[in-house]
């Protein structure tokens, strides 16, 4: 069932400092956050007019904004509600993480080949700051962005970067991180390590592998959640 909720852009944008970026990327860059961060959420509703009023910009950067989102899917055009952020469905979130598992796992594989020593010591780095960040969301959701982007890119591969790139765009529906859910953090360290463990040793079916277990049990974390949202 589509959610009638009113319009959220009045109560749940807060200001961020986007000037230095062009127009619609900051329209693009303001919703997909809010979305991220929860403050928009599923089946809360988009006005073209409100966004202009709230970002103090004309309605050209805004309309090729949520033409962009609407692409990407991170807003949908309900024939009824208009422009909205869209509801979760379990097929929704399985076939998100699939294509996450499929995509990460190769980047796994071919950092395993590919990634220079000095790349795989700034993964362990990266692991070591998310296991000091444990307490801090914020910097927990930060620490772990970088760690799979940094990961990526050991990849040495643009093609499947830039896929990449659209899939995580896509994964900003999901919105809050399961990160914050309980066991997640340590679970997390232990997942991380054993990544790197395998690309350190050159492994590229273990790095593979070790990638779709960590993002298995993430998407086991994200299913419990929207299991017990769905239940209340």
């Amino acid at each position: 069932m589509v959610s009638t909720k009113k319009s959220a852009v009045k109560t749940s944008f807060a200001a961020d400092n986007l000037e230095n970026l062009p127009r619609s990327e900051q329209v693009y860059r303001y919703v997909q956050e809010a979305i991220q961060a929860g403050r928009l959420k599923p089946g809360d509703r988009l006005r073209e007019a409100e966004l202009t009023q709230v970002l103090g910009l004309s309605r050209t950067p805004v309309r090729e904004a949520l033409a962009r989102l609407e692409s990407e899917g991170l807003i949908v055009n309900h024939p009824a509600l208009g422009l909205m952020v869209p509801e979760l469905d379990y097929s929704t979130v399985t076939e998100l993480y699939f294509m996450r598992e499929l995509l990460e796992g190769a980047a796994a594989r071919l950092a395993a080949q590919h990634a220079s020593e000095v790349e795989i010591s700034i993964l362990e780095d990266l692991c070591e700051q998310y296991k000091a960040a444990a307490g801090d969301e914020e910097a927990l959701v930060s620490k772990n962005r970088q760690f799979h982007e940094t990961l990526c890119h050991c990849a040495h591969n643009r093609y499947l970067l830039k896929t990449i790139n659209m899939m995580h765009n896509a994964l900003s529906v999901l919105g809050r991180s399961s990160l914050v859910d309980a066991g997640r953090v340590e679970q997390t360290v232990d997942e991380h390590e054993r990544i790197v463990d395998a690309i350190r040793n050159r492994d590229p079916a273990g790095a593979d592998a070790a990638v779709q277990a960590h993002i298995r049990a993430a998407q086991k974390t994200r299913m419990k959640r929207l299991f017990s949202e769905r239940s209340m």
